[in-house]
Parts: structure tokens; C-alpha cells; sequence
């Protein structure tokens, strides 16, 4: 039996530019091995290239201006962006570029790619939800993710930390990544 219905899948081919202003970028962190810190970057550009068809065959990439971190305190931003962490000055930029997209069911999916922070690139998988796709007041079609990942700092070159005078450390390794990811589609 033939359908004339379009899955949501299906809605999702073409190339779609990340609307920063709809957009959250965020991370997590634990501090002094007791309380979750969590930040933002404000400025970032990225598109997405989306085969509904075969989501396998899809690619991601992102740029994030490392200044724009945001965690609500102006002093532990300056700390993150100097030499102890994101070497701003040297390092202007993080990336993200997809290599693989492994379907997981339904709206699900791993997208596997290289994250590049301060100059060093790791492999990382993201889980990534397909929130959905619907045509928003002005007339574009929009597009919205969700995904997730967790980092360990040490990979990148960020190992810079305190002791605690009750044990462990100030800053944890693991960084929890999160996204919210709203996209325009381009025609």
C-alpha cells in the first residue's frame, strides 16, 4: 500500500542553519565535588546537512567562539577563558564535525564526530533526539534537536585543578555537554 504521508524523517532532508537565538549550547560541571555549575556560549555558528531518507548519510558541524562563555560569574569566566583552560587567545575557537550518524530507533540517534577544544581533537559520541520540524510564524521551516554527551577535560589538555584541603578537587573531569539545537532550513 502506497502513502502520500510524510514522515517526520522524511521532513527533515535538506541543509539547515543553527539559529543561535533559539539555540543553547550549554555544559555542567561539578565544583568543589558538591555542587553543578552550568554555562553557556553565547556566540556559535553551525549548520546541519539532514537525509531523512538515510540518516545515516547526514552531517553536522559547528563553531563556538570560546570568549563567549557565560556561567553567571564574571571571574570564573576569565579564569575559563585564560591559559589554565580554553586559552582563548591562543585558542579562538571550539569545533564540532560530524563523521557518522547511527540511527538508535525512532526519533534517536548517535552522531559521532570529532569535538576540537584548545587544539586537540577527540572523537565524541552525542545522543541526539529529533524534537521535531514545524513551520514557525514568519514562514521557515524550522527543525529542533536535543542531544547530550559527557568529556572528560584531561583529553583535551585541560588539567588544571585544586586540592581540596577535605580531599579531591576543585574543578571535576567530566563535562557534561547539552544542546538544544533549533535550525532554519536554507532552500
Amino acid at each position: 500500500m502506497t502513502s502520500s504521508t510524510v514522515t517526520a524523517l522524511e521532513q527533515t532532508t535538506g541543509t539547515w542553519d543553527i539559529d543561535p537565538a533559539h539555540t543553547r549550547v550549554g555544559f555542567s560541571a561539578k565544583h568543589a565535588m558538591v555542587a553543578t555549575v552550568r554555562g553557556q556560549f553565547a556566540q556559535f555558528s553551525g549548520s546541519l546537512t539532514l537525509d531523512g531518507a538515510s540518516p545515516a548519510s547526514s552531517s553536522a558541524q559547528l563553531t563556538i567562539d570560546a570568549a563567549s562563555i557565560a556561567t553567571g560569574n564574571d571571574d570564573r569566566d576569565a579564569h575559563v577563558r585564560s591559559a589554565d583552560f580554553l586559552d582563548v587567545e591562543n585558542h579562538p575557537t571550539l569545533t564540532f564535525a560530524s563523521a557518522a550518524v547511527r540511527p538508535t530507533g525512532g526519533d534517536d540517534f548517535v552522531m559521532v564526530g570529532d569535538l576540537t577544544i584548545r587544539g586537540t581533537t577527540v572523537p565524541v559520541e552525542l545522543e541526539v533526539e529529533l524534537e521535531g520540524v514545524a513551520t514557525d510564524p514568519f514562514g521557515n521551516e524550522r527543525i529542533g534537536f536535543s542531544g547530550q554527551t559527557t568529556i572528560s577535560r584531561k583529553e583535551f589538555g585541560l588539567t588544571w585543578n585544586a586540592a581540596l584541603e577535605a580531599g579531591g578537587v576543585l574543578v571535576s573531569d567530566k563535562i557534561k555537554i547539552t544542546l538544544d539545537v533549533s535550525a532554519i532550513k536554507q532552500p
